[in-house]
């Protein structure tokens, strides 16, 4: 018995030093923490219960059989965050530079399957040299085992990837499978093919950060939705992500009292929006002001800064924020930002968030770009998503909803539940301008006459009223009152109940 406690004590110590003190070192001279380290900054101390710590394997090729480390390059188990239960599983560089063997994806397997019997997220955290080699196949399908359960979880647990080190070929497809990818500055990257591969293929001369980094991801291909400047950063405001999550598709998440009264007026709203139409604001100034203490975590803030995600809290309860920025290409709907846009609404809709959508759009984006880039079936997915989405929707029309982005922002003709409209807001099929110089294209040649008409399209349709006759705005509300209102229109809409036909799935025009 003595003999068996001290192999364990023995092995746990192995364990515990993955690849090795050497290579400790060297992943702390790179800016970056073990995988034990980062699991021990990410959940609440004490509440990490590791399984599999003594798993090795199995491979007897190229001298593998003499070369076993307990753990086998990925640390796995559950804990807590902030009182709440995650699985969890991170990879550990110093061991084989973190490659997934056929045991290593056994054991991500195994509590990815766990997380889904008990209704409880996943967190990845990934720094990987990819598949490792000396096991071939097998590592593969290893791959692939992951990815059908990350298809599998997908809208029944919330699935977060961290990107702390090298992640590629088809390692790249597990966190593309999740609802959220985070980075880390010039130290983790993303591809499906390496520098020296597009050397060769394309002949293009590019660096790992160039071609996968988490500049890279986040401003120009969209794949990443935060950058953090380290692992410490990272790790901490994963945990406050947390907190605006449930735990599964089951439940609601978590209440969170604010410091502040949610029926409080903030005047200053009243003064938003410029006298001039066509004068830019910033929608994250009025975002800001309705969240519980001025507390809004944004997603993706720089790619597509035409249109703001994220989430905030009213009253306490987590709500989703889709809202078009005047300050970038006038708040114009493009390929980008539909695209953004309409996975973020389709996230809250899987897990049981409100969504609430501040509109000042003055339509789609014109040019060959957009329609050759296929504008038509990307506008479309924001569109369906909206539409299908059964969860609280709340529109607040600040200034413009002009044509057919007036129907896809969650308007009342998309099952918008509550749908509010400021005393600035202009609902029409277009602008003044352009308007007239359609309907009255005889009288091109004639400014003071084309002027005379602006004035009467405007004193006619650049208002709220027409769309409130219709029934389409339920109340024009003063700007002072937007939080208050929300608060109340989420305190209503608590149990509301909604179903889609029966159907296997959708078909949303990808």
């Amino acid at each position: 018995m003595n003999e068996i406690i001290r192999q364990l004590e023995a092995k746990r110590e192995q364990a515990y030093l993955g690849g090795g003190q050497k290579r400790i070192f060297a992943q702390h001279n790179k800016g970056k923490l073990t995988a034990r380290e980062r699991l021990a900054l990410l959940l609440d101390e004490g509440s990490f219960e590791e399984w599999d710590m003594f798993v090795e394997h199995r491979c007897t090729d190229f001298g593998m059989a003499d070369e076993t480390v307990p753990s086998d390059g990925v640390v796995t188990g559950y804990g807590m965050i902030n009182g709440r239960l995650v699985f969890v599983f991170s990879q550990d560089f110093t061991v084989f530079g973190g490659s997934l063997s056929e045991a290593h994806a056994e054991k991500i397997c195994k509590v990815m399957d766990q997380a889904m019997k008990v209704g409880a997220p996943i967190i990845g955290l990934n720094d990987s040299g990819g598949a490792r080699i000396q096991e071939g196949v097998a590592s593969l399908g290893g791959y692939a085992e992951i990815f059908q359960r990350n298809v599998m979880a997908s809208g029944v647990i919330p699935q977060i990837s961290l990107i702390m080190g090298p992640c590629a070929g088809g390692a790249v497809y597990s966190p593309a499978l999740t609802d959220f990818i985070f980075m880390v500055k010039d130290s983790s990257y993303m591809f499906v093919t390496g520098p020296d591969v597009v050397k060769t293929v394309t002949h293009e001369e590019v660096s790992a950060q160039e071609l996968g980094g988490a500049l890279t991801h986040s401003t120009k291909s969209g794949v990443c939705d935060r950058v953090f400047e380290n692992d410490v950063e990272a790790l901490l405001m994963v945990r406050r992500f947390f907190n605006y999550l449930p735990l599964s598709n089951r439940e609601s998440a978590p209440h969170r009292p604010s410091s502040g009264a949610p029926l409080e007026e903030d005047f200053s709203l009243d003064n938003l929006i410029p006298t001039h139409p066509n004068k830019p604001y910033d929608m994250l100034e009025l975002i800001l002001k309705v969240l519980d203490d001025g507390d809004f975590y944004e997603i993706q803030p720089d790619y597509a800064k035409n249109i703001v995600i994220g989430f905030g809290r009213i009253d306490g309860q987590s709500v989703g924020i889709v809202a078009n920025q005047p300050l970038v290409l006038a708040g114009c709907l493009d390929i980008k930002s539909a695209i953004k846009a309409a996975r973020f609404v389709r996230f809250c809709d899987s897990f049981n968030i409100p969504v609430i959508t501040f509109v000042d759009v003055p339509g789609f984006m014109p040019g060959t770009a957009q329609e050759y880039g296929g504008i038509i079936k990307h506008g479309a997915k924001l569109l369906f998503a909206y539409a299908e989405c059964t969860v609280p929707k709340i529109t607040v029309i600040t200034r413009k909803a002009y044509g057919g982005a007036y129907d896809v922002m969650s308007s009342k003709h998309l099952r918008g539940d509550v749908n509010f409209a400021w005393p600035s807001a202009e609902i029409a099929v277009m602008g003044p301008k352009g308007a007239v110089e359609i309907i009255f294209r005889e009288e091109k040649g004639d400014a003071n006459q084309l002027a005379q008409r602006e004035a009467q399209y405007k004193a006619k349709f650049a208002n709220p009223f027409v769309a409130s006759r219709r029934g389409y705005i339920d109340d024009v509300i003063m700007p002072h009152e937007t939080r208050k209102r929300l608060a109340r229109s989420l305190v209503m809409l608590k149990h509301k109940e909604l179903e889609n036909p029966w159907r296997k799935h959708d078909n949303i025009p990808l």
